[in-house]
């Protein structure tokens, strides 16, 4: 049996049309039971056996082996910035100690949670494609499709960023993905190459290009604009993708149609006017929904994080979590760039149990109701910063972008454009930037393997260099097993 396949399939028709029928992004749905009597056969029958198909796949994205916790916290755990304190097999030891190998679970879950959504997208868009007439409505229809591809977009790119060589490595040149875009409810179509990095890059870059064009330009409300893909939320995403792809000055041409041209920063036009809040900590508590959320997802009591395998639970200390990541002394938080001072410090808590520094971003105990910050404007302002500097050099418009992040939460911090010697010290003020704002989100690993740097080391854990085995993860064994035609990475 080609049990990849076949678990891609029961994921898709058992989670999303029973169980992730309980959609988390409407509130009014929260706790209806499940359909469970819904087949794969008559899913797409009625509008609201749709719509409901449409939130399972928001939802899926909660898995716990991507942004249900693991993908974002493996993101991060593989720099510099944390510390493993258990030392147990479970909790991202081997991912944290670059010692992981095709067969190891972190690498098998991650990957066939990814494809699991994909599949699920591929299959919801064939749907609506062919029962597009059920909605009664050829714009609705269009709209769930957009929906349906930002999701397998960002899928995409997750994937991407931990299991194929960066796209600076010969242009994209280099084994990236199995770049599956039809449904797959059986094993007939199992054997398939990987495609280029170029190749999967232009996949997701037209999914999001699809998305930008079809998305609604608001929600309607602060929850949906947060939790529910708009406009803003696919032009952020592209920033990120052509920021790790190297195209900056496609990247500026993308975000100045959400990035107004003078402070303080904000999207104009008719779509959602995301912005930056005034007090970080707002960002990160309930309600979850200010304008700076572009993408988030919902967590209640009722429709919690996966408990355990929540951020909250790796990075928070007991009682509120397991504790098995403490912060690095040595890593930022011991840069005189990250003053003790800096309103972000409130995310650090100096835990008198064993005198080390944990991150606190997550604070909420079991069960984990911290909504998941997938894409932030904070982001979008310092990828916007990073292309001004790559293409124009010591360019004030992107230290006004950087100093709109950093003076949030420092305001004695910011800079004047005559601190910076040349580019690459303002460059290097905005990648140091982004581990002060973006510490615990997901992104410091691929900050690093998109410019082709070196992974740091920390404690007793050796520096990766761009040149190794390990500064990718290998293709697991069970997609090879099962995948006659799939190559694993070199040196695995």
């Amino acid at each position: 049996m080609n049990t990849m396949l076949f678990f891609r399939k029961q994921m898709f028709i058992v989670s999303v049309l029973a169980l992730l029928l309980t959609p988390a992004c409407r509130r009014e749905l929260l706790d209806q039971a499940p359909d469970e009597q819904i087949s794969d056969a008559t899913a797409f029958d009625t509008p609201d056996r749709i719509e409901k198909l449409r939130f399972g796949l928001y939802d899926a994205l909660k898995a716990p082996s991507m942004y249900g916790s693991r993908f974002m916290v493996y993101s991060d755990i593989r720099g510099e910035e944390f510390l493993n304190e258990g030392m147990q097999t479970g909790n991202g030891l081997q991912v944290w100690n670059h010692s992981l190998d095709a067969f190891f679970p972190e690498v098998t879950e991650v990957w066939t949670a990814g494809y699991a959504i994909i599949n699920g997208c591929n299959i919801f868009i064939d749907g609506i494609q062919k029962n597009k007439a059920v909605l009664h409505n050829d714009q609705l229809a269009i709209q769930y499709e957009a929906e349906a591809k930002f999701i397998r977009g960002l899928t995409y790119y997750c994937l991407l960023t931990l299991y194929a060589r960066p796209y600076p490595d010969g242009n994209g040149a280099k084994p990236g993905l199995i770049l599956r875009l039809l449904p797959e409810p059986g094993s007939s179509n199992k054997n398939q190459s990987r495609t280029t990095v170029a190749a999967v890059y232009d996949q997701i870059l037209e999914d999001l290009d699809f998305a930008r064009d079809n998305l609604p330009l608001n929600r309607g409300n602060d929850y949906g604009n947060t939790t529910l893909a708009h406009r803003n939320t696919a032009i952020a995403l592209k920033t990120r993708v052509l920021l790790t792809m190297g195209r900056y000055q496609d990247l500026i041409t993308e975000a100045s149609t959400i990035v107004s041209a003078t402070a303080p920063f904000v999207a104009t036009g008719q779509g959602v006017p995301n912005a930056l809040q005034d007090d970080i900590l707002r960002v990160f508590s309930s309600p979850y929904t200010t304008l700076e959320n572009i993408f988030s997802l919902p967590n209640t009591a009722a429709d919690p994080l996966y408990l355990q395998r929540a951020a909250a639970s790796y990075y928070n200390p007991p009682p509120n979590g397991l504790g098995d990541y403490s912060l690095n002394p040595n890593g930022i938080l011991m840069d005189a760039a990250f003053a003790a001072t800096d309103d972000r410090r409130q995310f650090v808590f100096d835990n008198p149990e064993n005198n080390k520094p944990y991150l606190i971003k997550y604070p909420t105990g079991t069960p984990h109701t911290d909504y998941v910050p997938v894409i932030r404007y904070a982001e979008v302002l310092l990828n916007l910063s990073e292309a001004h500097a790559r293409t124009a050099g010591l360019s004030q418009r992107a230290v006004d972008l950087l100093n709109a992040v950093r003076g949030r939460s420092n305001p004695a911090g910011v800079y004047a454009l005559s601190d910076f010697a040349s580019a690459d010290a303002l460059i290097a003020a905005i990648l140091k930037e982004r581990r002060i704002e973006l510490m615990g989100e997901g992104f410091r690993s691929n900050d690093c393997t998109r410019l082709l740097l070196p992974i740091p080391g920390k404690g007793n854990i050796a520096t990766i260099q761009p040149n190794d085995t390990r500064y990718i993860w290998p293709i697991p064994s069970n997609e090879l097993d099962t995948n006659d035609f799939c190559e694993q990475n070199p040196g695995y």
